[in-house]
């Protein structure tokens, strides 16, 4: 294409000369051979110009494809190590749960053992012969174990524990009972003496409490025994008087005739 253009311009540089060789008309015509030849040849060159503006536009969107790919690669490089990294939050995250249950269940263990160490430092509310009454656990703790040995029929390991118990405990709402209790197990023993002075502190001081006529009947029954009979008698016909509606009274009135002198 580029031989045939400098064809043209050779024939325009010999044409002033041939207009003595050939005519006007003749002239004329070459001129526009040639000019029609140059106007083609600028067609093609505009052609191959806008061929290689194309191929450079295709070859920058490849370049910027090809740079989105490398991008994208990196992209997919670094999504992939954030993965990784996360992977590991996790595992870590999965060994800090476990650690925080385990502490969990340690520090619940630890609490309920410390609550019922608590509890039983704690007074505990307990009904004694009826009423509701506040101790120390190792208060009610000594007097269950005390009542434990008696009706286990260990009556002098009970006489024992029952009085260390009123010797520690002088003011517990168990005094009353504690003090028949007592008194019960010497008359198991068969000393009949020491149950009598047992039995007669409860009615001396706990004369409200419902072990106070129960306590007159053993008492009768201990000078039954030491063949007191009017003793007895005079025991039983109190309790008729002074606890007419309880169920001492009632089997003082049927042990009184045990008590009649000969």
């Amino acid at each position: 294409m580029l031989r045939a253009f400098f064809l043209g311009l050779t024939l325009l540089a010999v044409a002033a000369p041939a207009r003595a060789l050939f005519g006007d008309d003749e002239a004329r015509k070459a001129i526009l051979e040639l000019r029609k030849q140059l106007a083609e040849q600028e067609r093609r060159i505009a052609a191959l110009q806008a061929q290689l503006d194309k191929q450079a536009e295709v070859l920058t969107r490849v370049e910027r494809l090809e740079a989105a790919q490398r991008g994208a690669l990196e992209l997919a490089n670094q999504l992939d190590a954030l993965r990784q990294d996360i992977a590991k939050l996790r595992g870590q995250i999965d060994l800090l749960t476990n650690d925080l249950a385990a502490t969990q269940r340690k520090n619940r263990d630890l609490y309920s053992d410390l609550d019922g160490r608590l509890k039983k430092l704690e007074p505990a509310t307990v009904m004694i012969d009826g009423r509701p009454a506040v101790v120390d656990r190792a208060e009610q703790a000594a007097f269950d174990a005390a009542l434990a040995q008696f009706r286990a029929g260990d009556f002098r390991g009970a006489t024992v524990s029952l009085q260390a118990f009123i010797a520690r405990y002088p003011q517990s709402p168990y005094s009353a009972a504690a003090h028949y209790w007592l008194g019960s197990a010497h008359y198991q023993l068969k000393d009949y003496k020491a149950a009598i002075a047992a039995q007669q502190t409860v009615v001396d001081k706990y004369a409200d409490s419902i072990r106070a006529p129960e306590a007159l009947l053993n008492i009768a029954a201990s000078q039954l025994e030491l063949n007191d009979r009017r003793g007895a008698r005079a025991t039983l016909q109190r309790i008729i008087k002074d606890y007419p509606d309880t169920e001492a009274a009632r089997l003082a009135k049927e042990r009184l005739p045990a008590t009649a002198t000969r």
